[in-house]
């Protein structure tokens, strides 16, 4: 049929034409820009799960990154505890050789207070300048606040983590359901009869040999034996304070299975010295018991006086007095603790809170042994008033506190921190992969696709050109 009003086949071209050449331009956008989804027409689906996708990409990279701060902040602490514990073992060797009194004058002595004044200065003022971006580390401002702790009944306090969630506190119930035991054997007799007899005394600490006369009463016993109980561990004492012939009970210096009393007969000189338990059984040797009980409903791990919980949200460790016995006691973590968010949601699954304590002169140590404080001119413990014994103790717990947070710093820094930028990394390069899959152009098949396309445009023109030329024929017709 020949017609001129209307070319069917050019409208037919042009469909096409246009067609192709909305092809062409896509492929163009999509070579250039490198991206197959420009817009969320081009897939709206594989739009909603790419932006999605890289959403977490985001979230996991910014895990990363404070995972890798969080290290960066260790490093900064941990450099400052390193020089504490240097001047500690410094302070320490200062006190071994104050104590060596039959060989250093008295102002040798006081040349040592000087330097051991200006170490736990020292200490004192690394403390107070060890900071991060104007974040302070170890002067106590990541450590955990407490309330209602009643002092009479906790001699030390250590949290390490605490977990708080949804909770803007987290209530301690202590309670003590078996109480902690020093060792104790027990000389029932008023004084040594028969001639004189020669006693190995051991404890945690080490042993002493004493001889002993015939006749030797309760109170010289308990003299000799509390002269050498800072080497052996074992102290003496009348077994009734008011009856001088009551005989001796020899108990050990701590509390705790670790802790024993051991008394062995090297030589008689026609004497006997015969040990029992408290119930008068006969016995050479008896061992302390662990405090028991639980935290928080949780089975505590008993160590001496100390009572410990480590679960997921919370890791405690509280020192009982001895005079304490059976019951409970409580209090509160109110705030406090160095958060740290380490995955890409933020919920208490994904983050870790560790408490830093403050590491001043007047925070090492504890109320048993004493703190810093005391070994320095004007305490309770200097070398100039001859509390050597003292200030080692100090000193030594001290050291024990330095390492310990060390240890755990560390052991937080490897096993948590670096396994979770390990981690977090697989998951980065998982999720970018499945990002880049829906989101990213494929170069070589879009290049196919652009070559055919303008295959497609050309032969277009060219066919839309023939149809616009059809209608002419109809000129034949009319002659």
């Amino acid at each position: 049929m020949a017609r001129i009003n209307t070319n069917v086949p050019a409208l037919v071209s042009q469909r096409h034409l246009r067609r192709s050449q909305h092809e062409l331009e896509l492929s163009l956008e999509r070579l250039s820009s490198g991206l197959q989804i420009n817009r969320g027409a081009d897939d709206p689906a594989g739009l909603i799960i790419s932006e999605n996708l890289r959403a977490q990409i985001s979230s996991v990279g910014q895990a990363v990154d404070n995972s890798q701060r969080a290290i960066n902040i260790i490093a900064t602490t941990e450099g400052a505890l390193n020089e504490v514990a240097a001047l500690l073992v410094d302070i320490e060797a200062l006190i071994v050789e104050a104590a060596n009194t039959g060989a250093l004058s008295k102002e040798e002595i006081a040349a040592n207070q000087l330097q051991i004044d200006n170490a736990v200065r020292s200490i004192t003022r690394i403390a107070n300048t060890t900071s991060f971006a104007g974040l302070q580390l170890i002067n106590g401002s990541l450590d955990y606040v407490t309330s209602g702790l009643a002092t009479s009944a906790v001699l030390d306090l250590q949290i390490n983590a605490a977990k708080f969630g949804t909770r803007t506190s987290i209530p301690i119930s202590v309670n003590v359901t078996q109480s902690a035991q020093q060792a104790e054997l027990q000389f029932r007799n008023s004084a040594i009869t028969g001639g004189s007899v020669t006693l190995e005394i051991r404890g945690k600490d080490g042993i002493a040999t004493i001889t002993f006369g015939s006749g030797t009463g309760g109170q010289s016993l308990v003299d000799a034996i509390n002269e050498v109980s800072d080497a052996t561990g074992v102290q003496a004492m009348l077994i009734s304070a008011t009856n001088p012939n009551s005989g001796v009970a020899l108990r050990s210096v701590e509390y705790g299975d670790d802790a024993f009393v051991s008394v062995e007969v090297l030589s008689q000189g026609g004497g006997s010295f015969a040990t029992t338990d408290t119930s008068g059984n006969a016995v050479r040797k008896d061992a302390g018991q662990d405090i028991g009980g639980t935290m928080n409903g949780v089975n505590a791990v008993g160590d001496g006086l100390a009572l410990s919980v480590n679960t997921s949200t919370l890791d405690v460790k509280v020192a009982l007095d001895a005079a304490f016995g059976l019951g409970s006691t409580s209090f509160t973590i109110t705030e406090g603790g160095a958060l740290f968010q380490l995955g890409p949601e933020v919920n208490s699954n994904q983050q870790e809170n560790v408490g830093v304590k403050s590491v001043a002169a007047s925070r090492l140590g504890n109320r048993i042994v004493g703190f810093l404080t005391d070994i320095a001119t004007g305490g309770a413990a200097t070398i100039t008033a001859d509390k050597t014994r003292e200030a080692a103790l100090i000193v030594g717990e001290a050291i024990t506190q330095v390492a310990q947070l060390r240890g755990r710093l560390g052991a937080f820094e490897r096993n948590t921190l670096q396994t979770n930028i390990n981690q977090l990394t697989i998951t980065l390069e998982n999720l970018t992969s499945a990002e880049s899959a829906i989101r990213d152009t494929d170069f070589a098949a879009e290049t196919a696709k652009l070559t055919r396309n303008q295959i497609l445009q050309n032969a277009g023109t060219s066919v839309l050109a023939i149809a616009n030329q059809m209608p002419q024929s109809v000129l034949a017709l009319l002659g």
